[in-house]
């Protein structure tokens, strides 16, 4: 009998170990979807406070922010933020994709190069329908890819010539779950109302450029959801009484550098915050591709070995094209950046706001690094860096009615992150080359980050 009592304690004892080891080994497994960004220096986006933390990360969001602890949470995945700093993953708010299908190795090259940089989110600026399902599998995390919000096909003189066209066109983009129209130069005025009016019917936003037949004043107490590249407003600095061709306007107003009366920006300014018009300045476009910096250095700076031969000779033959000839005055190209820099900087403090964008991949914007020569540009125009960075987080979330959803480092966000070896507080350029990148909860190393691009690079390098 004791023998049988031994034996019987022995086998619950046994039982009760197993059923101990089976919960431990699942609590390990669990644990292993749990990341723990340790010991950081986390930024507050909204203030620029800074505080020492460890970020707590599970399913895909950010658990909960903790104070920094020498304990961690058993068996989690441990990211080391000792003398870093962590700020929330930036917006990409004038991007393009390619028209390609979602496992093409040019679709996943070009979306890797935005997360590179730390651009977790980006708003496609050109529609296509593959960009339907390529937004699903963003969302699902059946690819390696930022959030993606993607506008309709082009809408634009061409492509939209009746008022029936534009009733056709604007329900059925919206019937397609397109997040909101694209609208490019040409449109004339009749048309533009009936898409406007269209698009309010059916419930789509709209955004992009404005048509010279349409005019900022016109734009602007329509309602766009964003006015892209500042487009129309140095044309609405011309006074009336000139009488000019709209038409003759160049490259977004520069033939009307000189007739600009910048006196009228705070009445352009006014109304885009009564009429809540955000505004994405580009202006890396204008620093870049539209300025006197000859076309050979930008081809040979780093970043374009990311991009393939034949792309670097169109943007190096583009360029020559619009910057060396008899229209182009580098003299007028310096006012011509000044009066942008006096309307970012008016629209920033006083207008609806600002949304980060460089239109990349555009001539010599590769994706994800010319975020960092934008947010250089916002700095230059007269934004701090962290109202340049603010532009890139909070705001586009708010553009998104997505607050506290994504754009801020807080408990229940979105797990986008970037952790960075230095201050960009202190110098903007310190977001440059981060320590580490997350999308949704997917860490990327810094190691990874440059094996990635390395392959990239050693492609391109094979072709040429």
């Amino acid at each position: 009998m004791k023998c049988f009592l031994r034996l019987f304690m022995l086998l619950l004892t046994l039982q009760s170990l197993s059923a101990c080891q089976g919960q431990d080994k699942e609590q390990s497994e669990t644990n292993k979807n749990i990341q723990v960004i340790t010991n950081v220096n986390l930024i507050d986006i909204r203030t620029g406070d800074i505080q020492k933390a460890q970020v707590i990360v599970e399913n895909q969001k950010i658990k909960s922010i903790l104070e920094p602890s020498t304990e961690t949470v058993k068996n989690a995945v441990l990211i080391n933020g000792e003398g870093k700093y962590l700020v929330p993953g930036l917006a990409e708010m004038h991007a393009h994709i390619p028209s390609v299908i979602w496992n093409d190795p040019q679709m996943e090259e070009t979306l890797f190069l935005y997360l590179s940089n730390g651009v977790t989110t980006i708003r496609g600026m050109l529609g296509h329908p593959l960009h339907l399902t390529l937004r699903e599998k963003a969302d699902s995390m059946a690819i390696l890819s930022p959030r993606i919000y993607t506008s309709s096909p082009s809408l634009n003189g061409n492509s939209v010539t009746t008022v029936e066209q534009a009733q056709t066109m604007i329900t059925n983009f919206q019937k397609e779950g397109y997040d909101f129209l694209k609208l490019h130069p040409g449109i004339r005025l009749h048309v533009f109302d009936q898409i406007v009016k269209t698009a309010n019917e059916v419930g789509i936003p709209y955004a992009g450029h404005v048509s010279t037949l349409v005019g900022i004043r016109h734009a602007l107490q329509s309602k766009y959801a964003s006015i892209d590249h500042v487009d129309g407003f140095l044309e609405g600095l011309v006074p009336e009484s000139l009488e000019v061709n709209p038409s003759e306007n160049g490259l977004f107003g520069y033939n009307f550098t000189s007739l600009a009366d910048t006196s009228l920006i705070p009445e352009l300014v006014q109304m885009s915050s009564e009429n809540k018009v955000w505004v994405v300045p580009t202006q890396s476009l204008f620093t870049r591709w539209f300025s006197p910096i000859p076309a050979d250095s930008l081809a040979n700076q780093a970043e374009m070995q990311y991009m393939a031969p034949e792309v670097i000779e169109n943007w190096t033959n583009s360029k020559v094209n619009l910057t060396e000839g008899e229209g182009y005055d580098p003299g007028q190209w310096e006012d011509f950046m000044h009066i942008r820099k006096l309307l970012i900087k008016s629209l920033h403090d006083n207008g609806h706001g600002l949304l980060l964008g460089s239109d990349a991949p555009q001539v010599f914007n590769v994706p994800g690094f010319s975020i960092q020569h934008e947010l250089q540009a916002m700095v230059d125009a007269g934004l701090s860096p962290l109202e340049a960075l603010q532009i890139g987080t909070i705001n586009p979330a708010q553009y998104f009615n997505q607050v506290g959803k994504f754009g801020e480092i807080k408990e229940d966000a979105s797990a986008d992150l970037i952790l960075l070896d230095k201050n960009p507080l202190e110098d903007i350029k310190n977001m440059e080359h981060p320590a580490g990148v997350m999308v949704r909860g997917r860490w990327i190393n810094r190691d990874e980050i440059d094996q990635k691009l390395k392959f990239i690079s050693d492609k391109f390098k094979a072709e040429k």
